[in-house]
């Protein structure tokens, strides 16, 4: 087997509930819009969305929260928002939140695998989108192949170490991230980088904060 091709075989199960929309799609990644503006995926977390015989699996790289309407604008009220929600709730329904997601990989359903490659067709305009389960957020990071493809986009992303340290911590909060697993990201960063040390250290030293 292709080494970008590894999978897990782990039964891959979706048990979370979706709550976004695509609006806007390219093999690369897509942008979905949140069905309540309140409700989004945080920066650095794993969304899927069905794509026929697969799932497509991406990762949340921005995240932005504004009004839907190009004639009004949010307006600063001086009142907290349960207070504006109280007199003025109205105002709520003019916001929309929005985020764009990096496409990292694919679940073949038929086959109950992850591929490491962009998907052969983009997702469908309107298709769902919700946060993946934790069976598959941990089968899909054990491996460190999904950072060949976020590294192809690195001009793309202004945020590229953030989303890797989004990642991380994400991972240590829900005691996925092993010490393999560490060594393996550190290696193949490396490797991805050029063995840029100084850029290396910067970002490790902040990997220790979040890891100790």
């Amino acid at each position: 087997m292709n080494a970008q091709e590894k999978s897990s075989q782990k039964n891959l199960s979706h048990d979370k509930p979706f709550f976004a929309e695509v609006i806007d799609s390219n093999l690369q990644g897509f942008t979905a819009q949140c069905w309540k503006w309140d409700n989004f995926a945080e920066f650095g977390s794993l969304i899927q969305v069905d794509s026929g015989k697969n799932t497509v699996l991406g990762c949340v790289t921005q995240v932005q929260t504004g009004s839907q309407d190009p004639m009004r604008s949010p307006f600063p009220y001086q009142k907290t928002e349960a207070e504006l929600l109280a007199e003025q709730p109205q105002i709520f329904e003019f916001l929309r939140t929005t985020f764009t997601v990096q496409i990292l990989g694919y679940i073949d359903k038929n086959q109950n695998k992850i591929f490491y490659l962009l998907p052969p067709v983009p997702c469908k305009i309107h298709s769902f989108a919700k946060e993946c389960s934790n069976e598959i957020v941990e089968s899909f990071f054990k491996e460190q192949f999904y950072l060949h493809i976020l590294f192809k986009f690195l001009n793309q992303n202004p945020n590229f170490d953030e989303l890797l340290l989004a990642i991380l911590n994400r991972l240590s909060s829900q005691n996925m991230l092993t010490q393999n697993m560490l060594e393996d990201f550190y290696q193949t960063l490396s490797l991805l980088t050029g063995n840029d040390y100084r850029r290396l250290k910067l970002f490790l030293t902040r990997v220790e904060k979040l890891t100790l």
